[in-house]
C-alpha cells in the first residue's frame, strides 16, 4: 500500500498546531532562578582549612587546571623533650575555570575533604584570564555546598562510630568510677596516728 502524498507533511503541521497552543515552560533566566538539583555539579569549593597541601589533587588533574604554592613551617615541640615538626602551609590554590573538564577527580582523589562540588553556576567572565579563581573566591563558594544526603537507616554503622562510642563509654564508666572513690574517700573518717 503506498503512502498517500504529503501525508508526512500533514502530520508534521499537526504536531506544529498542537504545540503552538500549549503554554510555554520557557524560564526567563536572570528573571527567575532556575531550580537545580541537590547535587548538581556547578564549581568546585574549597575548605582550606582540610588541605594538607598534599597535591594529590593537582597531579590528578587530567587538564592540570590547579595550582598550588606553600612553604614549610616549624611547629615547635608539643612536649618538652620532644623534636620539632615541620607542616606545609598553603600560600595559594587556584584553579583555573577555562581549563577544568568538571571530571571531579580531584575531589574524589582528595584524602582530606578539602574540596567539593558546589551548585553556584554563574562566574561568567568578560575576559577569559579572569577565570582563575583563586582561594578567597574558592572559599567563598564552600557556604553553597549542600549537606551531604543522609545516611540509609538500615545500613550498618561504621565501624569507627562503634569504635569511638565504646572508647567514650569506657572513659565515661572510668570518670564515674574516679568520682566514686573520691566521694567514698572523702566520706570516711581520717584515722589519727600517735602522737
Amino acid at each position: 500500500m503506498a503512502p498517500i502524498p504529503g501525508s508526512g507533511l500533514a502530520k508534521g503541521l499537526a504536531v506544529t498546531l498542537r504545540t503552538m497552543t500549549r503554554k510555554t515552560v520557557t524560564a526567563q533566566y536572570p528573571d527567575a532562578q532556575p531550580e537545580l538539583p541537590p547535587r548538581s555539579r556547578g564549581v568546585i569549593a574549597l575548605f582550606e582549612e582540610n588541605c594538607t597541601v598534599c597535591m594529590l589533587c593537582a597531579r590528578e588533574c587530567p587538564d592540570w587546571c590547579i595550582y598550588i604554592d606553600s612553604h614549610k613551617e616549624t611547629v615547635p615541640a608539643a612536649a618538652p623533650g620532644g623534636r620539632e615538626r615541620s607542616r606545609n602551609v598553603l600560600d595559594r590554590f587556584a584553579i583555573d575555570f577555562s581549563l577544568c573538564m568538571y571530571c571531579g577527580i580531584c575531589i574524589e582523589v582528595c584524602p582530606f575533604d578539602a574540596l567539593f562540588w558546589s551548585p553556584e553556576f554563574e562566574y561568567a567572565e568578560t575576559d577569559i584570564l579572569e577565570l582563575t579563581h583563586e582561594r578567597d573566591k574558592l572559599r567563598e563558594w564552600m557556604w553553597t555546598v549542600p549537606e551531604p544526603p543522609a545516611l540509609d537507616p538500615r545500613a550498618e554503622e561504621p565501624k569507627e562510630f562503634a569504635a569511638a562510642r565504646k572508647a567514650a563509654e569506657k572513659a565515661a564508666t572510668a570518670a564515674a568510677a574516679a568520682q566514686a572513690a573520691e566521694q567514698a574517700a572523702a566520706e570516711t573518717p581520717q584515722q589519727e596516728g600517735p602522737q
